[in-house]
């Protein structure tokens, strides 16, 4: 009960203060700006990982503990639980910033750049949560234990991928991240790429640590 409720409170305060900074930035008219959204961003989550790592693997995104799992560094019967758990956070905190910022039109929901087609930021969206389960697979210890270089650096590669992709997809990387504000926004139109894509980028980057990795690597023992 004590990892469920970490990741949770992990989710929680994650999508608070990232989606938080683009809804402020929003209804200021920019006072935060882009650059200042990544670094939230980037900063919440390498605090996160800080603060439940040791408890729960710090995952508070389905796509991770998918992946996770299919490494065979995570019990499947967990994961059912995991992102109940990480949906339950992340709605919280969709549901609080909706009540903070009545007059907030996106409350940081994910959608493509206009004009951007669909498709194309579901590629973007797979390379990005695949970028970002590399750097995972290959600095964490396994999935209920995260050093302390492993939150700088992940928290470092979300920053750099808010950075210069959010813009085109906002950088989702994470299903309940977007879920979440799509269930106040009523917007529910590309929510199958953020859900698909960012799931299926982290299973492959869990293949692909076999390219570099020893053979058994991914299967639980390194």
């Amino acid at each position: 009960m004590k990892k469920l409720i970490a990741e949770a409170l992990g989710t929680f305060t994650m999508i608070f203060c990232g989606t938080g900074a683009m809804t402020i930035n929003e209804i200021t008219n920019g006072s935060i700006s882009h650059v200042g959204v990544a670094i939230t961003w980037g900063l919440i989550v390498m605090s996160m990982i800080y603060a439940f790592g040791e408890i729960s693997g710090a995952h508070f995104n389905p796509a991770v503990t998918i992946s996770f799992a299919f490494a065979k560094k995570f019990d499947w019967k967990l994961v059912p639980k995991y992102i109940t758990a990480q949906l339950i956070g992340a709605i919280c905190a969709s549901a609080l910033l909706w009540f903070l910022f009545p007059e907030s039109q996106y409350l940081g929901e994910t959608t493509p750049m206009e004009g951007f087609p669909a498709y194309k930021a579901a590629i973007v969206e797979f390379l990005l949560t695949f970028f970002l389960m590399v750097v995972i697979i290959n600095v964490s210890t396994g999935s209920k234990e995260i050093g302390t270089m492993a939150a700088i650096a992940v928290g470092a590669v979300i920053l750099l991928e808010a950075m210069f992709a959010g813009p085109i997809t906002k950088a989702s990387m994470n299903p309940v991240r977007s879920i979440a504000p799509a269930l106040f926004t009523g917007n529910f139109q590309y929510l199958w790429l953020y859900i698909t894509a960012p799931i299926l980028g982290a299973i492959t980057a869990v293949l692909s640590c076999k390219l570099v990795k020893d053979d058994n690597c991914c299967d639980g023992d390194c």
